[in-house]
């Protein structure tokens, strides 16, 4: 109880700043407009500050291990089979709302709150793998949906339309940031003092921001009455997913960090981006806002029971 207790007080101040933003965005007279420029300057300006920082100092850092991405990625296919036979047996979706209900349930929020509770639960440490993992994350999950969705309607798919999904992840600001803090560790360079400093400072900001900003975006998702579904979805996000992560890296044996890491990431609520994509195939946007919402409330306490468990079976 100790050490649930030990994740719950350091994860619940940061779910405080997502409740912040979102009491903020229900205020009477808050525009809808003042939340855009408020995600637009953390995803164009904080976050990636934060991230080309921290990647730049690549000898102070342990490098990721490209099993993660086995573990991570394998899970979230087999996570991706299961949650589209759920859709379909239990709730009698058709293909295109198979898709997007089992994206919902593989789909972590890395950005807003994967990075930010990485950083305080474990460590700066935690940062490559979480990084590595928020490189391929959006380029590989929305391939597979958008696989699956263009197989679900015409039995095949669309190489263009995968080349620009692949373009538009590749030219995102986390990204590149990402990207080229790395190339610039690698190549040696150290950055100005100063500079480093200064920009230091803008990624200290960019946590807690990136926290009251996903606060502002869950105001705009109304809680809709698809209980059942929307519970279920839930439990294979927040449950379901992370335990399949972690015999996964359990069974490619990753270190003790690795594994918090990858399960931590896991275990994150329903990203944003699949509202995006239910709202593009025109399905399911009701279950998906839901879910968002709902599964952020439940993951101030998932994600702390699971990172004691991991602790206690170290």
């Amino acid at each position: 109880m100790g050490t649930v207790w030990h994740f719950v007080r350091l994860s619940l101040p940061l779910y405080g700043l997502v409740a912040a933003g979102f009491v903020v965005a229900s205020v009477p007279g808050w525009r809808r407009e003042w939340s855009t420029y408020a995600v637009r300057a953390v995803f164009a300006i904080a976050l990636p500050t934060m991230l080309f920082q921290l990647m730049s100092h690549q000898a102070s850092l342990p490098r990721a291990n490209p099993r993660v991405l086995v573990a991570y990625f394998g899970s979230c296919l087999i996570v991706f089979f299961l949650g589209r036979a759920i859709a379909r047996w239990c709730f009698k979706m058709d293909g295109v709302a198979q898709s997007v209900y089992a994206l919902g349930g593989i789909f972590s929020n890395i950005v807003l709150t994967g990075l930010p509770i990485a950083r305080v639960t474990l460590g700066d440490a935690a940062v490559p793998v979480v990084a590595l993992l928020l490189v391929f994350n959006a380029l590989t999950l929305w391939m597979l949906v958008s696989v699956s969705v263009e197989w679900s309607r015409h039995g095949a798919f669309n190489p263009r339309g995968l080349a620009k999904t692949a373009f538009n992840v590749l030219r995102n600001p986390i990204v590149l940031a990402i990207v080229a803090g790395t190339l610039f560790g690698h190549l040696g360079y150290v950055l100005p003092m100063p500079l480093d400093y200064g920009l230091g400072l803008i990624g200290a900001a960019a946590g807690p921001t990136a926290l009251v900003v996903l606060g502002l975006e869950l105001a705009e998702f109304p809680l809709r009455r698809e209980w059942a579904a929307t519970a279920t979805l839930c439990a294979v996000k927040l449950l379901l997913q992370p335990l399949i992560v972690w015999a996964l890296a359990s069974l490619l044996g990753l270190s003790a960090l690795e594994l918090r890491a990858v399960v931590l990431v896991s275990s994150m609520a329903i990203g944003v981006n699949v509202y995006l994509m239910a709202a593009r195939f025109e399905t399911r946007q009701g279950t998906i806002a839901s879910g968002i919402v709902l599964s952020n409330v439940l993951a101030a306490l998932t994600t702390p029971l699971l990172l004691a468990a991991l602790q206690a079976a170290r």
